[in-house]
């Protein structure tokens, strides 16, 4: 698998796991602060390396993501919870990607406006060969920087190994994500 498939499985993962559809949820996530945010995303057991991305974004850019992941979320996860507890939220979901089963718990924690932390487990089953159960756990550690660079504008995103893309751009990779209708 590429370092690019990495990249764009990752951040799909980050958009339906920590910020999809806000309509299902029982509460909102708060915006983030505008600005640049670094994502830090660690996977246990040393399966795939440490990626850190930037992410430049403003208020109508982190709703523009929402509304990107909300209508992926709605068409491929059965249910999707998120509920305030009293040291940030939690979060539950199960979804299928195209013959794959994923069931997700997420535990954020920290504030929009400085640093969070999206602590997930998941448990996949499924797939083209029909493997077993495959238990994850990822962390995303994401801490915001500053302004963006004056080279960057809201929705800019620099994905491992410097790919840059704009949250406008991401309908084109749906096309990407198995089991998503374009």
């Amino acid at each position: 698998m590429t370092c690019t498939r990495i990249a764009i499985g990752l951040l799909a993962c980050c958009l339906l796991g920590a910020t999809a559809s806000h309509e299902a949820w029982a509460v909102d996530l708060p915006v983030r602060k505008a600005g640049l945010w670094e994502l830090k995303m660690i996977r246990s057991g040393g399966q795939l390396p440490e990626a850190t991305m930037q992410h430049c974004t403003d208020a109508a850019t982190d709703k523009e993501m929402n509304n990107f992941a909300s209508p992926m979320a709605q068409q491929v996860c059965s249910k999707q919870d998120i509920q305030k507890t009293a040291t940030g939220y939690v979060s539950d979901s199960v979804c299928n990607f195209g013959g794959i089963n994923t069931t997700s718990h997420a535990d954020i924690t920290g504030d929009f406006n400085s640093a969070y932390t999206v602590k997930t487990m998941s448990r996949v089953t499924g797939g083209a060969a029909g493997t077993g159960v495959k238990d994850t756990a990822m962390t995303i550690e994401a801490k915001w920087l500053g302004a963006c660079k004056p080279d960057q504008k809201p929705g800019d995103i620099v994905m491992p190994g410097g790919m840059k893309m704009n949250i406008k751009d991401m309908n084109k990779l749906k096309a990407l994500i198995p089991g998503v209708k374009q």
